[in-house]
This record gives C-alpha cells, sequence and structure tokens, in this order.
C-alpha cells in the first residue's frame, strides 16, 4: 500500500504583489491538502489550512515542521529518484506546474 506523502519546496513571488497557494493537485494521489504544523501548548498538530500567504517580492518557504502540501492516498509506491508533478494553483499567478523529486 503506497500511503501518503507531502512536498516541500520553496515559493518564490518576484512580483509587486503578493499571492497566494490556495490549492494543489496531483495524479500521484487520491487528494491533496495544504497543511501547516504547528506547536499547540507542547503538542505539535497539524490541520488543513484554505490558503497559504507569499508576500510579494518573498517566498513562502514548505519544509518539515511548517507548512507543505500533503498528498494523500497515493496511486503507487514511489521511490527515491522518481519524479512526480504537482500543480500548484494560486490566486493571481494562476496554475503552475512543477516536477518534484522524491527522496
Amino acid at each position: 500500500m503506497a500511503g501518503n506523502g507531502v512536498v516541500y519546496a520553496t515559493i518564490t513571488n518576484p512580483g509587486a504583489l503578493a499571492d497566494a497557494l490556495v490549492t494543489a493537485a496531483s495524479d500521484e494521489a487520491r487528494a491533496t491538502e495544504l497543511h501547516e504544523v504547528k506547536n499547540e501548548g507542547g503538542i505539535m498538530t497539524m490541520r488543513p489550512v484554505p490558503r497559504l500567504d507569499v508576500p510579494a517580492g518573498g517566498r513562502l518557504e514548505l519544509k518539515p515542521g511548517s507548512y507543505h502540501v500533503m498528498l494523500l492516498g497515493l496511486t503507487r509506491d514511489l521511490r527515491p529518484g522518481n519524479r512526480i508533478k504537482v500543480t500548484l494553483t494560486f490566486e493571481k499567478a494562476g496554475a503552475i506546474t512543477v516536477e518534484v523529486p522524491v527522496q
């Protein structure tokens, strides 16, 4: 059984206007969610969020212990060295498809 996966990346916004990541999708998973990890009273929690803001002229880091894209119900086993396509949809920039390496 393939299980779940996670996507980490750094998203840069060279523009003069702020934007927001509002959805993500991949054929490699039955569903995707934008998530954040928080420390609440000494307990680490993970929850879906509706959007992830990307400041103007700034960046958003998707990294362990912070924001990330969850791949729920992988459709196949992924192995290191594989590459998968993920479509990130932004409020202003629209949909951008990227290839991410499996580690």
